[in-house]
C-alpha cells in the first residue's frame, strides 16, 4: 500500500482515518487556497495582471482563479496603477464594501508610491487612504513577482487567527484611516 501524504496541511493529531487541528488553522488553510481577487486595474500593471491570470503563469493553480468584480464577494484587493485623488474616493468605497477578512495588494510603482507621477492630482501611494498588507515593486513587475505578492497574502491568510480583526489594535489601525 502506497502511503500518500499531502504536502500543505497544518499541524495537529493524526492516525488512521482521522486529523485534529485547532479551528483556526483549518479556517486559515481554507481562506488561504480560495481567495477571490477584486482586481482594480488602471494602467499597465493591469496588463501584467493580465499575464498573470494568463495559461504561461496561471493564477488559478494558487486557488485565486475567480476574480470577483464585486467587492462584496472579495476578500483580496489588488490595486494596480496610477490612482488620481478623485479615483481614490471610490477605491476607497470600494475597500469599505468588502466583508471581513480583507486584504490589499498594491501592486507597481504607481499604486505604492504614485511612481512617476509626482503631482497634485496623482495618490502618492493608496496606503494614505486605507491599510496595505503587502506591496509588489516594479513598473510594472513581472508576473513572477506578482505571485510571489500572492503567495505572501496566502500566509498571511493562513497564519491570520479568526480574532484578528476584532482585536483593538486593528480597531485602532483602522480609525487611523478614518474606517469604523
Amino acid at each position: 500500500m502506497i502511503d500518500i501524504k499531502p504536502e500543505n496541511t497544518p499541524e495537529g493529531v493524526e492516525g488512521t482515518g482521522y486529523f485534529a487541528t485547532s479551528l483556526d488553522k483549518a479556517v486559515g488553510l481554507a481562506r488561504a487556497n480560495s481567495l477571490w481577487p477584486l482586481p482594480f486595474a488602471t494602467s499597465c500593471c493591469g496588463i501584467e495582471f493580465m499575464a498573470t491570470m494568463a495559461s504561461h503563469y496561471d493564477l488559478g493553480r494558487f486557488g485565486s482563479e475567480r476574480l470577483s468584480f464585486s467587492p462584496r464577494q472579495a476578500d483580496l484587493l489588488m490595486v494596480m496603477g496610477t490612482i488620481s485623488k478623485k479615483m481614490g474616493v471610490i477605491l476607497r468605497q470600494v475597500y469599505e464594501q468588502m466583508a471581513e477578512p480583507k486584504w490589499v495588494l498594491s501592486m507597481g510603482a504607481c499604486a505604492s508610491s504614485g511612481g512617476i507621477f509626482d503631482s497634485y492630482s496623482v495618490l502618492q501611494g493608496i496606503d494614505r487612504i486605507m491599510p496595505v498588507d503587502v506591496y509588489v515593486p516594479g513598473c510594472p513587475p513581472r508576473p513572477e513577482q506578482v505571485l510571489d505578492g500572492i503567495l505572501q497574502i496566502q500566509e498571511l491568510a493562513k497564519n491570520e487567527t479568526r480574532r484578528r480583526r476584532d482585536s483593538p489594535e486593528y480597531t485602532t489601525m483602522l480609525e487611523q484611516y478614518g474606517i469604523k
